[in-house]
């Protein structure tokens, strides 16, 4: 019987699929930005610096989970008119339920809180943001959304009949308090992105902001808001926009608040010095009027097939074509296509040193990108490229893992160009980011900074942190420099397997 029934599978699926259906997008009056103003606490801290430095904003490196943590969390804390914002992911654990509860805290003292998501994570968190939604000065959008709102089967067989829609994705992250600060760069909200999980936490990069630079951003954040591929969450799923909804979710967040407080993280945070610096208001800046912030259009998966329908990309593509002497570029997910792989290749060939880091196959979160990057290690290689792959594990000494025995990941998507230049965003360096997910990052010309982010960069391909992989007699060697391998380091037959997956199948426009 279910001999003869196979071949009407796939059609009752896809028939299924079609079933799920977006309902109307509402009619929306236009929101923007609530503008800054002189009489919060945010306003008094950072409006006497502006002002010293006219037409410049001030920018600060955060590459330590715990600072990025507090400086949203406090940012929050001290807001009085606004906090807009906008991720890719949102996990409903120890960090990600403080800052929740906060940002409730926010609106019952009347600040405008405005949650931008997408809504490949934030499905599976539906009931729970929509009760935020039911607060009077709360308001959640997201970003292309699923038409079924619960059940992984539901999702699967949706994500199948709309596949070209749904395999578009914002991954966009911004943190704004008040149109006076603003955070943007690679971090999700969620313990492994603060250094707060026990198992695996991501080294990651931000950017912390203040100046006119935060009101590019803000003007960004409405673009998205407002953008007709951004729902409101009423609109989904009305039913679930509840007060009793909303009552469950402060019944949630009230112990684990309690919890955070009694954790080791809390104590991470009372002993670092980065932290108790920023809290006593020693919170140094470098100041630049030499800047760009850029972000792909919300719609840009309407803008053709080519690789210019990413304005991010192509601003990334004029800064390493302007490299004179020495680029180096950390991205996890590194998949260049030939293209950009040829182009590299040939840069160090002419003289320039060009130095990348990427995560190992055992230290990356999704094997099959490292497929797709492997397939350009040789030429990378052979043109002179210097090529690092974060490991898998490190001590405790290493800022992005705190509990000792947790591993890494690498998350960081930057770059610097010669002496002065550099890209913190959210854009990675493969297909995925130039053509599918809209992206956004932020471009500076200083020094200082420059010399910052080149100094982590010597830090994560230490030895202690990264295998350096070069090419003897044809064949990829890794070496740490106390331990040389030849085939992938640490990395499971499973891990080895799913990565050659991807080099079989046609799918690096996917990765």
């Amino acid at each position: 019987m279910m001999r003869h029934l196979r071949p009407w599978l796939l059609p009752l699926l896809l028939v299924l699929s079609a079933c799920a259906q977006l309902p109307e997008r509402p009619e929306l009056p236009p929101s923007t930005a609530v503008p800054e103003a002189t009489d919060g606490p945010l306003d008094e801290l950072i409006a006497p610096a502006e002002a010293q430095y006219p037409g410049a904003s001030g920018f600060r490196l955060v590459s330590e989970g715990p600072e990025a943590f507090v400086i949203r969390n406090r940012s929050a804390q001290l807001a009085v008119r606004s906090l807009d914002v906008q991720t890719y992911i949102w996990h409903d654990d120890l960090t990600g339920l403080f800052l929740a509860a906060t940002l409730l805290e926010a609106a019952d003292r009347g600040v405008r809180v405005r949650l931008l998501l997408d809504d490949m994570d934030a499905r599976a968190k539906h009931y729970g943001l929509a009760a935020l939604d039911t607060h009077p000065n709360v308001e959640v959008r997201l970003y292309n959304p699923l038409a079924s709102r619960s059940g992984a089967l539901a999702g699967g067989l949706e994500f199948l009949g709309s596949f070209n829609r749904l395999n578009h994705r914002m991954h966009n992250k911004s943190w704004i308090a008040d149109n006076r600060i603003a955070v943007v760069g690679g971090r999700n909200v969620g313990d492994e992105y603060f250094g707060a999980s026990k198992e695996v936490n991501f080294v990651d990069l931000d950017f912390a902001m203040v100046g006119p630079v935060v009101r590019d951003v803000s003007a960004n954040f409405d673009r998205y808001w407002n953008s007709p591929a951004v729902y409101p969450i009423a609109a989904l799923s009305p039913e679930a926009v509840t007060e009793a909804n909303l009552e469950r979710l402060k019944q949630k967040t009230a112990p684990a608040i309690e919890k955070a407080k009694a954790s080791r993280y809390t104590e991470v945070l009372r002993q670092n010095d980065a932290v108790r610096r920023l809290l006593s208001g020693d919170w140094s800046v470098a100041w630049t009027t030499d800047y760009l912030f850029v972000a792909d259009d919300p719609l840009k998966a309407k803008h053709g097939e080519g690789p210019e329908r990413s304005a991010v990309l192509g601003v990334i593509r004029g800064a390493l074509a302007a490299a004179d002497r020495d680029t180096t570029i950390v991205s996890p997910y590194f998949v260049p296509g030939d293209t950009a792989a040829d182009s590299l290749a040939n840069g160090a060939r002419s003289g320039k040193r060009i130095r990348i880091l990427t995560n190992s196959l055992a230290a990356n979160d999704v094997a099959a990108v490292h497929g797709g990057y492997s397939q350009y290690r040789r030429k990378l290689l052979k043109g002179g490229v210097e090529l690092y792959e974060l490991k898998p594990e490190q001590g405790a000494a290493v800022q992005s893992s705190f509990f000792g025995s947790s591993g890494a990941s690498l998350h960081t998507k930057a770059l610097t160009v010669d002496e002065d230049v550099l890209f913190v965003g959210s854009f990675n360096l493969d297909p995925r980011s130039a053509l599918l997910n809209t992206e956004q990052g932020v471009l500076a010309t200083h020094p200082g900074l420059t010399a910052e982010l080149r100094a982590i960069f010597e830090q994560q391909v230490a030895g202690t942190r990264a295998w350096r992989v070069t090419l003897a007699n044809g064949k990829l060697r890794w070496s740490d420099g106390t331990r040389e391998y030849d085939d992938e380091p640490m990395a499971s037959g499973w891990r080895r397997f799913q990565a050659w997956l991807a080099k079989v199948f046609p799918i690096e426009s996917q990765l």
